[in-house]
């Protein structure tokens, strides 16, 4: 079997719904440079299955930053970290419309509002319901809301303001999660997950790689993220910021990142998979081959890092033959964006 078959093979037995196994899985992740295209255009394939040749953009708030208890071990904002960052509590509602208005703008589908901490106080709490509520009543946008470890109250009040979705990451395998937080278990994030799902909200969930975790690690996060049945995956590449535990570590390769992505695109489908963090600084002149299998990226910054500019990014998916959709899932067209940055390619129906 040549390596286009083989990879192929892959292909079919992710569209026939069924699990490839993990020896293939691992041979995903250490094949040879020379077989990545052919590796991208099975995972091709099964994207354009499932999201036909759009993509989404998703534009994130560190709405409070800093001043969080936990330990996790790549973060600039945990207790741990010397990293010289902004600290500040909650933004006022003002402010954080101001971004949802920006968000509007640079033509994101979703709204991301993210808080550091643990968990959200009651106070800031009540702060973030209304919040979710006057941008829902002011945007035609989805709202993700990543805030930490929630209970099941919590969630249910989170749907009835409005939220559409909520992200909180598993952030690596089960088997490595001792190595990168201490204050918090594995299964509280998986808690967490259960009661989003429970008050009927769609959950995002990803993880961080570049990390130190094993091959098989990559695999199992993916496996549980597949048996969590999540919606949304946000695979983010490690960022080594100096003064966090993980600072010096600076091991991804831009074909590495693209093996991953092809991967997880075969064990997750029909799943979202969003280029998150990292997605500038690892993929570098390799960023549009990503997009043959993850069908969204994050525009603009992250949450303590600066992401690259948004026409750039919308330069590089029309380039690429790919066209933005927007919340309801529709194709943007020239009109919607005027004469500053205008889409030419032709929206390819979900078959």
């Amino acid at each position: 079997m040549t390596s286009f078959s083989f990879w192929q093979s892959l292909a079919d037995t992710a569209l026939a719904g069924d699990l490839i196994d993990r020896e293939h899985a691992l041979a995903v992740l250490q094949a040879d440079d020379d077989q990545l295209l052919d590796q991208l255009a099975a995972a091709h394939r099964v994207r354009r299955q499932y999201w036909g040749n759009r993509v989404r953009l998703h534009f994130l708030l560190n709405a409070q930053s800093g001043l969080c208890p936990e330990d996790c071990h790549y973060c600039s904002q945990s207790k741990i970290s010397s990293a010289e960052i902004e600290k500040y509590p909650l933004m006022a509602q003002d402010q954080i419309l101001a971004a949802a208005a920006r968000a509007d703008e640079l033509k994101a589908g979703t709204f991301c509002f993210v808080i550091s901490g643990r968990s959200p106080s009651a106070p800031v709490f009540e702060k973030v319901l209304e919040t979710v509520r006057t941008v829902k009543a002011n945007y035609d946008l989805k709202v993700c809301a990543c805030l930490g470890l929630l209970d099941q109250t919590q969630a249910q009040r989170l749907a009835e303001a409005g939220v559409d979705r909520v992200n909180h990451n598993l952030n690596t395998a089960e088997a490595h999660h001792g190595e990168i937080c201490t204050t918090h278990t594995y299964q509280d994030r998986v808690n967490t997950l259960a009661a989003v799902q429970a008050a009927g909200i769609t959950t995002c969930s990803g993880g961080i790689l570049g990390m130190g975790e094993s091959d098989e690690d990559v695999i199992d996060l993916a496996l549980s993220l597949r048996r969590l049945n999540v919606t949304s995956v946000p695979v983010n590449f490690l960022i080594p910021i100096p003064g966090t535990p993980l600072g010096h570590i600076n091991s991804l390769t831009p074909t590495q990142c693209l093996r991953i992505l092809c991967l997880y695109r075969l064990l997750l489908p029909s799943q979202e998979i969003r280029i998150a963090g990292g997605r500038e600084v690892h993929l570098r002149s390799l960023q549009p081959l990503g997009l043959y299998a993850a069908n969204s990226i994050f525009i603009g910054d992250y949450l303590t890092t600066p992401g690259q500019a948004a026409q750039q990014d919308w330069q590089m998916i029309r380039d690429a033959g790919f066209v933005l959709e927007n919340a309801q899932g529709l194709p943007l067209t020239d009109a919607d964006f005027g004469t500053a940055a205008a889409f030419s390619a032709k929206p390819c129906p979900v078959v």
